[in-house]
């Protein structure tokens, strides 16, 4: 350890205090506490009449790893501007815990700035150091504080991973549209005074408005920003992104809202992490290292408008020419050959408007043009959707006819039986496979019959293993609730008075419309499966009882 030597000509010491505390780095707040810090110093240098205290420097809350802490840039600043010769602190993990940059400070900054460093509790005074005992004990003293450190970061990191896994919010702050429960600050509960803002973000966007729109609107009704709100509820809150005097909405951040999940209840936590507990720059986990826990709390978003929205912001919904929202089938109409996009094509001063392929109006030799217009495309599918509509609602009044009488009973036992018949089969099998083995030991059968033989008991096996599988999914769904196998229906029930086609009713109930040659449509509904899923349990209900009524 480089000894200082230096003596102040009038023999006074310009002294600063320093002290720090942060619960990051395991610190003890009683023992550690900023005020038992300074009381220690004063007590160190009440009877050393050639200390002159000139300022006195505190960090409250910063890990020792870091020195660019507030207070301590400012002291180094009054060392550089000559004002401080001598720097006391409680003990050395006060002055820092990294292990390298206390050892520039040490012995490389202050002993070319002529200052004084004294640590009270190591028993270290630059001026009277040893340095055949120093150069060892207090490097291995800072290797110490820094290995503590280490150890710290690692413990503190595996008491929020299992606290996410348990599905605690582990976050600083709640996120915008909710806040933490009063009664738990690891859960969260609904804000509502900002919630209906979050709805409206994804309203807008179903009805077609980009988040540039949405922005925009949303600035000029005055709504506080999520950065401003967080200001105005008094959150410490700072942010690089922020530079504005007010924060306004921004594009970014309505699309931030638009794809976090955790709207829907869904809690999904530990996306990014630090590579270390030296570095604190934050990099992106992998998908499959993330914390999820599914109804974590109350949503403000359904699933399933979350599920529509998300791929409405992978469609191509260019915005019409000086206007806010999508055209009526941005995003949804695509070529049956190429499976590109469509174009609109406006006839210049009139109303009339066509689609042609994409492909096509690039390169004709690649495509057809597949050329229809607007109209006929509007006419079809305001005709499927309305035809779609009715049979919906047939379909929800003879499920909720069939749901009062007892054919679930009737249906969960015939599969129950097969499924018994099944794992008898299963049984079956695994003793033939045995009984199979014992003769090739005996030598009742060479080598090769026995693989054979055994291949063949392999399948059979795994095929009965896989009806099982799916004949206990089949009991499942028969034994569950309806609730969410015939949400679907609702979705489409709530149109029900459609007389014309509107943004939100064509991205709520159409996947995708392909074009081809002849002007034919093939309009995807949404929810093909759940509606074929419904009209095979209304058959196999009527043929229950057809039974019944014949018995």
């Amino acid at each position: 350890m480089y000894k200082n030597n230096y003596v102040p000509d009038d023999g006074i010491w310009n002294v600063c205090d320093y002290s720090r505390i942060s619960r990051e780095d395991g610190d003890k707040e009683e023992s550690d506490s900023i005020i038992n810090q300074k009381e220690l110093i004063r007590s160190y240098m009440a009877d050393k009449p050639d200390f002159r205290l000139v300022a006195s420097y505190e960090d409250d809350g910063y890990t020792g790893l870091n020195f660019n802490r507030p207070s301590f840039r400012k002291m180094i600043e009054g060392i550089k501007a000559g004002s401080i010769n001598c720097v006391i602190v409680k003990d050395l993990s006060r002055f820092g815990r990294n292990y390298i940059e206390m050892g520039k400070m040490l012995e490389r900054f202050f002993p070319f700035m002529g200052v004084r460093f004294i640590a009270i509790n190591d028993s270290y005074d630059s001026i009277s150091a040893n340095a055949q005992v120093d150069n060892l004990l207090i490097p291995f003293k800072n290797l110490i504080n820094d290995a503590y450190c280490a150890d710290i970061s690692k413990k503190i990191r595996s008491q929020f991973d299992v606290r996410r896994r348990n599905g605690d919010f582990v976050g600083a702050f709640a996120t915008y549209g909710y806040k933490k429960d009063s009664n738990s600050k690891n859960h969260l509960v609904i804000d509502d005074d900002v919630a209906h803002v979050v709805q409206s973000i994804y309203s807008s966007k179903i009805a077609g408005m980009s988040q540039q729109g949405i922005s925009d609107r949303l600035n000029i009704l005055g709504i506080p920003s999520p950065f401003e709100y967080k200001r105005l509820c008094g959150s410490n809150f700072t942010s690089t992104f922020s530079i504005n005097t007010v924060s306004k909405w921004t594009p970014v951040a309505v699309g931030r809202i638009l794809q976090n999940e955790v709207y829907t209840g869904t809690l999904i936590q530990g996306i990014t992490s630090t590579p270390n507990y030296k570095v604190k720059k934050r990099i992106k986990k992998s998908e499959s290292d993330w914390v999820r826990t599914e109804n974590s709390h109350d949503s403000i978003i359904s699933a399933e408008d979350f599920t529509l929205v998300k791929s409405l912001l992978k469609q191509d919904t260019r915005i019409r020419p000086g206007g806010t929202e999508v055209y009526l089938f941005s995003g949804l109409l695509y070529c049956g050959d190429c499976k590109r996009s469509l174009v609109r094509k406006p006839v210049k001063d009139s109303d009339y408007s066509y689609f042609v392929c994409s492909t096509y109006k690039r390169n004709k030799d690649e495509c057809r043009s597949h050329s229809i217009s607007e109209k006929l495309v509007y006419d079809t599918v305001l005709e499927v959707l309305k035809h779609h509509i009715l049979r919906c609602a047939e379909i929800d009044r003879l499920m909720s006819f069939i749901e009062g009488m007892p054919m679930r009973r009737a249906e969960a036992m015939k599969l129950q039986k097969q499924i018994a018949l099944k794992q008898e089969e299963l049984e079956k099998i695994s003793h033939r496979k045995v009984r199979l083995y014992e003769d090739y030991a005996d030598g009742v059968m060479d080598k090769a019959e026995y693989e054979r033989f055994k291949h063949v008991f392999d399948q059979q096996h795994s095929e009965a293993k896989a009806g099982v599988v799916v004949l206990e999914n089949e009991l499942s769904k028969t034994v569950s609730s309806d609730n969410k196998r015939v949400l679907w229906i609702e979705h489409f029930k709530r149109h029900h008075t459609m007389e014309y086609l509107t943004r939100p009713a064509i991205v709520e109930l159409i996947e995708r419309i392909e074009v081809y040659e002849g002007k034919r449509l093939e309009i995807k509904i949404r929810y093909r499966d759940e509606f074929e899923a419904a009209i095979t349990y209304l058959e196999s209900a009527t043929d229950y009882l057809a039974e019944r009524k014949a018995s």
